[in-house]
């Protein structure tokens, strides 16, 4: 395979990338640049896993991909791509999550580095604890526009993935956002993606139909190669635009109803495979809801009897309410457009009345099918965030840093990685690549610490088990099957991850079980091999609509003052890091200095070897 001059590998180093085996997690965008580097370098025993299939909006940026392959498994596409530049390499695919069971502890130690390349949290979250647990090294990285970061995470010697607090997530996987959403945010992103479809400048990658391509549909590559073949066939993917059928319906607010909250449902209950572990949604029909009594009760029990003065912004409507808003919205949307002329294009504000109770009411609507507790308009207001777009020559130079740091491992110089900021402009140093000494492991990581151990704050008399489980054990401590034991003397078990034992306790409250303030709970993820130890604070003080909180968590705090602000790194993928240079002596920082120019100089001349060498 292909290294330059300048880049000649020592026959030992050589003999490592030959033999030796590495997990990529993730086929997307870094995973595609990142998979064609490591057969480039001379890597010869890669396996790789995504969950997702190719869509027409990856191929401005996912490079393996072709118009023909869409439809089909990132993985394998992938796998034979990378295989043109390197036909010697052993590359073997898997279209699987991550996170199914069957990737477990033993699996992870198979290889000598595992490589992330994936675009969502709980996966990010998995695949640290399993490397944790199998002592396997992991190169962790991620990009958001035209920032990006490496780094590297070996347990005993550097911070995990979860060792800081990390701020809400912005980006969210295109298949969660159509098929599967299971957050609030989930759907509000996807309420303005459909307002852009329907009213706005539609954007191939804001497409809210369901994924006909699923991941985790039943899927079966042959068929999934014959609808590539019967596009391409086509041309293209024929199929009328979503602002055309809505235009042609002379946007009439009960089609457009039935369409997206019935039709487009029912057609994602066809979809098995996405509803054998989660539970599955529900279609609504508006006339079935206009006939059955459902528009008498517009308001939810506990806004009822809440003044409305001064908190209208704050109430939760019913069910019908939202669908009447709905109805008023889509009218009043209409009339604008219709005065704008026939192609006008409306621009999504928050602060646009109409604009805003659109995206409330789809989105509460679409949260009520997927049995999520709806929002106030004031909450849709204050989580509608902006989407970050994804660059194509991001991915290609964090893909190229991992391969770096990965070589600097199976090197024996562990000790040497750091963790690599790219930044959009240059620091004060005139640099966009900002390496980082990798900060020890926080005493304090509710994973990696020698007895991980939380507190949290809750109210034993209203939190039911099933909120124990799906919001705090999965949802924010990242759990995927927890079982929980009460340290009560008993060893009552309050949770098991064996279905159907104790499905009984999901709706009973913790005091139920006799937990009371000061309690501890034993949680524990065989699949991760992770124990936590939970011990509850009770407390009947929490604001309101807030469940729980995680005692001493203050994940927007600000991060303490720099003697140097050239050093200072941006936020990347979301994540605020405190990678920041250690050293405290000048001999150290003119080390640090004299590596910075040294590294960013050697990545510009790999670059330029491997793109000289493809054409």
């Amino acid at each position: 395979c292909l290294l330059s001059d300048g880049w000649d590998l020592t026959s030992e180093l050589a003999d490592s990338l030959s033999t030796c085996s590495v997990l990529v997690v993730g086929a997307g965008g870094i995973g595609c640049e990142l998979l064609k580097n490591l057969v480039l370098t001379g890597f010869k025993n890669i396996e790789v896993i995504d969950l997702d299939t190719i869509d027409v909006s990856n191929l401005n940026r996912q490079f393996l991909f072709q118009k023909k392959h869409v439809g089909k498994s990132k993985a394998q596409v992938a796998k034979e791509s990378a295989l043109q530049f390197c036909p010697s390499a052993n590359i073997t695919a898997y279209h699987d999550s991550i996170m199914n069971p069957d990737y477990n502890v033993e699996y992870f130690r198979k290889f000598i580095l595992v490589m992330n390349a994936l675009d969502n949290r709980a996966a990010r979250n998995h695949v640290n604890r399993m490397c944790l647990a199998a002592d396997i090294p992991l190169i962790e990285s991620g990009t958001a526009g035209y920032l990006g970061q490496v780094t590297v995470i070996k347990k005993g010697m550097t911070e995990c993935y979860e060792c800081q607090p990390k701020p809400t997530q912005k980006t969210f996987p295109g298949c969660t956002i159509r098929n599967t959403p299971s957050e609030p945010i989930h759907c509000i992103v996807w309420a303005k993606y459909l307002f852009n479809q329907l009213f706005g400048e539609e954007d191939a990658d804001q497409e809210v139909s369901p994924d006909t391509a699923d991941p985790e549909l039943a899927w079966n590559p042959e068929d999934t190669a014959a609808r590539a073949t019967a596009s391409e066939k086509d041309g293209d993917i024929k199929r009328i635009s979503t602002k055309e059928w809505a235009r042609s319906t002379g946007y009439d607010p009960v089609k457009l109803f039935n369409k997206l909250f019935k039709d487009d449902i029912m057609y994602l209950l066809t979809m098995d495979k996405l509803w054998k572990k989660r539970k599955a949604p529900t279609p609504l029909d508006w006339q079935h809801l206009e006939n059955s009594g459902f528009q008498r009760n517009t308001h939810s029990c506990p806004q009822e009897d809440s003044p409305v003065s001064g908190l209208k912004d704050q109430q939760v409507l019913g069910l019908w309410g939202y669908c009447q808003l709905f109805q008023h919205s889509v009218e009043t949307l209409r009339s604008q457009i219709q005065e704008k002329g026939e192609s006008a294009e409306l621009v999504w504000d928050k602060d646009d009345p109409p604009a805003m109770d659109f995206v409330t009411a789809a989105a509460n609507l679409r949260m009520h099918i997927f049995s999520m507790n709806m929002k106030s308009r004031f909450d849709v207001k204050s989580m509608a965030g902006n989407i970050i777009p994804a660059i194509a020559t991001t991915n290609a130079v964090i893909a190229g840093l991992i391969v770096l740091e990965g070589l600097k491992i199976l090197s024996g110089e562990i000790e040497s990685c750091r963790s690599i900021f790219l930044n959009k402009c240059p620091n004060l140093r005139k640099k966009l690549l900002v390496p980082c000494i990798l900060d020890p492991p926080s005493a304090n990581c509710y994973v990696c610490a020698s007895k991980p151990e939380v507190t949290v704050k809750l109210n034993v008399h209203k939190t039911v088990v099933l909120t124990l489980q799906d919001r705090i054990l999965k949802e924010r401590f990242g759990m995927v099957a927890p079982d929980v034991q009460i340290e009560d003397g008993k060893g009552t078990i309050l949770i098991s991850s064996e279905e159907g034992e104790t499905e009984a306790n999901n709706n009973k409250f913790l005091s139920d079980f006799g937990i009371r303030n000061g309690s501890r709970l034993q949680v524990d993820d065989f699949l991760q091999d992770y124990t936590l130890l939970v011990n509850v604070l009770h407390t009947e003080e929490l604001e309101r609509d807030v469940e729980f909180e995680v005692v001493g968590e203050a994940p927007d705090k600000a991060p303490p003052p720099q003697s140097k602000p050239e050093e200072v790194n941006s936020i990347t993928n979301g994540n605020k890091d405190s990678s920041q240079p250690s050293t405290s002596s000048k001999e150290k920082k003119n080390m640090e200095k004299q590596e910075r120019e040294n590294e960013s100089h050697s990545l510009f001349i790999y670059f330029i070897s491997l793109i000289w060498d493809l054409f």
